[in-house]
């Protein structure tokens, strides 16, 4: 299990059973959607580009980290890259551990994490029919 850049549309349920384990009593997945709105103006798509290669390395570091950090069972995140429309999964965290806390504690911090550290750029369009970059900042290690 790992972190993946795709280009195919996100199958949250098929990444689920992936974290399945008879000694798990918690599973949280997080999903990250198009959403039609961004600081007030109208989003009508995004575009998300990555560098996979480093994407995935980083990636599998934060996977590693949230591991070593939390008492977890499994971990595993995918990312959207390519155009992607309102409502369409961008990004999906999941984690199974023995406990609630510790499963929510390490979904967070994954995706705090990739959003910090991976090289993913994301590019509105918006309803005036403009368009630009936005959160490019990233921090790898």
């Amino acid at each position: 299990m790992g972190f993946r850049i795709t280009s195919e549309p996100i199958a949250p349920e098929a990444l689920k059973q992936a974290l399945e384990k008879d000694a798990a009593g918690a599973c949280v997945t997080f999903e990250g959607w198009v959403r039609d709105h961004n600081e007030g103006e109208p989003v009508r798509a995004l575009e998300y580009e990555a560098y996979a290669a480093i994407a995935e390395e980083e990636g599998a570091a934060i996977l590693a980290e949230a591991r070593e950090r939390f008492d977890i069972f499994a971990a595993r995140c995918e990312h959207r890259v390519g155009r992607l429309a309102i409502g369409d999964c961008a990004v999906w965290v999941g984690v199974s551990a023995a406990h609630r806390g510790a499963a929510f504690d390490a979904c967070r911090y994954i995706i705090d994490e990739t959003k910090q550290r991976v090289p993913i750029w994301k590019k509105e369009h918006y309803a005036s029919g403009e368009s630009g970059w936005v959160n490019c900042a990233t921090k790898a290690r």
